[in-house]
């Protein structure tokens, strides 16, 4: 009788465990350059908003989270040939990637801003870029907006692999300027040692054409995939682990309307 209750025991145990084994690992893709969303700590291992939030999906759907770094413009490509199975990596949804991949409901929505040194004056019609080395990182909607909206009007766009090297060339004085998401260039350069004496100037940047609906996680055209995602964020969003989350690393609603 002992040794039956004993099995029983550790058949419910067994049952009580996570459910993590019985699906299979979801790899996630993410370039850890682009604080505070996801970056290095000094021990090598990923922090920020991006990786914390696709740990509480990983939990809310009961499945391993494997991440696996990549340029940002190597993401698309890595998911098409199922290196990665979802990219996590402060995405915007827009047409143009829509064609590729297929995005998940937002997770979070700020605009685009231009950097410079403080006290530029940059109007409205950003006429005074003319001429203005404006750094960009490679692959990025950024770059699109720059190469059609600001070349025309004569400034001079230069691709990077990534912010950080661009805000190398900023400092330095080898940039005019940079184009990036505004909370990006708040916390990962204004804040910072660096961005002392430089700013935001000129408008905020919000077309849709560019900037899309936000910020989603893309996952392989057709993957069922995107519903169970979407059913996470909703999940994360109402029992207030995505507030939570929010809160460690800013002090307003990135979600946006």
């Amino acid at each position: 009788m002992k040794k039956l209750v004993l099995l029983g025991a550790l058949a419910l145990s067994v049952l009580s465990l996570p459910t993590f084994a019985d699906e299979k690992p979801l790899k996630i893709g993410i370039e850890a350059a682009y604080p505070p969303f996801a970056s290095k700590a000094p021990d090598g291992s990923i922090v920020g908003f991006d990786y914390d939030i696709g740990n509480a999906l990983c939990e809310e759907m009961k499945v391993k989270c494997v991440w696996v770094e990549q340029e940002f413009d190597g993401l698309i490509p890595a998911l098409k040939v199922r290196k990665i199975d979802a990219i996590l990596s402060s995405m915007s949804i827009t047409e143009d990637r829509k064609k590729s991949v297929d995005f998940t409901n937002k997770y979070y929505n700020t605009p685009a801003r231009l950097v410079m040194k403080a006290g530029t004056q940059v109007s409205e019609s950003l006429a005074e870029l003319k001429g203005k080395n404006i750094g960009v990182q490679r692959g990025s909607i950024h770059e699109r907006f720059a190469r059609e909206v600001l070349a025309p009007l004569g400034a001079e766009i230069k691709p990077y692999g990534s912010q950080n090297e661009i805000y190398l060339d900023v400092s330095a004085g080898r940039l005019d300027g940079t184009v990036a998401d505004a909370t990006l260039l708040d916390d990962g350069f204004l804040k910072t040692d660096a961005g002392k004496g430089f700013a935001f100037v000129g408008p905020a940047f919000t077309d849709e054409k560019y900037f899309g609906d936000g910020i989603g996680i893309a996952v392989r055209k057709g993957d069922a995939l995107k519903d169970k995602i979407n059913g996470a964020i909703t999940a994360i969003r109402a029992n207030g682990k995505y507030k939570q989350i929010q809160d460690k690393y800013f002090a307003f609603d990135i979600y946006g309307k």
